[in-house]
Parts: C-alpha cells; structure tokens; sequence
C-alpha cells in the first residue's frame, strides 16, 4: 500500500457513481471545453469553487493563488486571463476570496512565513492603503474580514487595468468582471456589488492606449 492509495480509491468510486449518474458524462466532457466563467480563487483547501457554485467539470475554468490576487506581474495568472478571453471566450470573470483567509491574517497578524512574504506585500500595501477602514473594527476576526472583502475589489479593479481585458472590451467582447466572498463558517456566497462590463468603468488614468490591429 502506498500513501496515495487513498486518492487513487476515492477517485475510482467517483468515476463509477458518475457514470452510474450519466453513462455519457466523459465522452462528453472529453469532447469540449466551453465554460462562461474564470474563476479566481484562494489556494485554501476548503474552498473548492465547482462545488460551492454547484457546477460540473467543464463548467467553470479555474486559476487559484493564495489570496486570490491579480499582480500584474504574475505570467501565470495573466496567461489564465487571457487564455479564458481570447480562446475560451468566458463572459465572466469572478475574483471570489473567503473570510477567514490565512493570507490575509498573516498580513494582519504581522506574521513572517518566508518567501510568501514577499508575495503576500501586495496585501500589506493595500492594508496600509486603507488603514482608516479599520479604525471601527472592534477585533482581529474583523479586521482580517474587512480586508478580504477590500482585497477582492482591489484585486477585480487590478483585472480591469490587464491589456487583456481592455482588448475585449475595446473590442466589443461581451465580457464582465465581478467581487465574491465566500464564508466558510455558513458555506454562503456573497456578492460584494463590485462589477466592471465596459471600458467607461474604468478610470481615464487607468485605461491603455489601444493598439492599431489589436481591435
């Protein structure tokens, strides 16, 4: 017996109650992948976006770092982005972090756990950046879900600013972008009322020059 007997018995009983459910289901999701929705999403276990939105395999194409950032600097992430809108044609991307998220109190707690640290600055910046929001806070737990809640509208006006988004719409593409918060204490989603669909959302000094042939 190995360590991963486990996974690779869980995943043979999966298959099966699958193809009990639907004989078809893998032929089908073999054939094609055409998801409306990017999710991006914390790396934390107990967060596992199919099933808190319901949906099968297929449906939903995911990207997940800790704490749910968008860091104009990061080739991974921006190469999800653009795969889901240039060759997928998503028609929505959703920026979803939860309560509780150990990235974020990490930052709140002032904590060192080493080279995430350095990742996890872009928290810190933004902590500072509105330090006032959490003058009224009464405890950590509130402080730390107050900034998961700022980090996601941070993090959704950080896809607005990607050349990627700006190409689509500049172009016409049908394609909006939304703030969601997931609690993992009750298992509800939460809008946070921050959505983007255009290019006049987006603030003069933040919108990029378009490029002759890229429209």
């Amino acid at each position: 017996m190995t360590v991963l007997d486990r996974l690779f018995d869980n995943n043979s009983a999966w298959a099966e109650e699958i193809k009990k459910q639907d004989p078809r289901f893998f032929n089908k999701l073999s054939e094609q992948q055409s998801p409306e929705y990017l999710w991006i999403g914390c790396s934390d276990s107990r967060v596992p976006a199919n099933e808190i939105v319901g949906m099968l395999p297929g449906e939903l194409f995911v990207h997940r770092n800790i704490a749910n950032m968008v860091i104009h600097t990061d080739l991974n992430c921006l190469s999800v982005v653009q795969y889901a809108i240039d060759v997928l044609k998503v028609k929505h991307i959703i920026v979803c972090g939860h309560y509780g998220c150990g990235g974020v109190t990490a930052v709140v707690q002032d904590k060192r756990y080493g080279l995430v640290d350095n990742w996890l600055q872009h928290i810190k910046d933004i902590y500072y950046r509105h330090e006032d929001r959490f003058e009224r806070c009464l405890d950590e737990e509130e402080r730390v879900d107050v900034l998961c809640e700022i980090n996601v509208v941070e993090q959704v006006l950080n896809l607005c600013r990607t050349t990627m988004v700006q190409d689509a719409w500049n172009r016409g593409q049908e394609l909006s972008l939304h703030g969601l918060i997931y609690s993992i204490r009750d298992g509800i989603l939460r809008d946070l009322q921050v959505t983007y669909d255009s290019i006049k959302d987006v603030p003069a000094p933040m919108r990029i020059p378009v490029l002759l042939g890229r429209v």
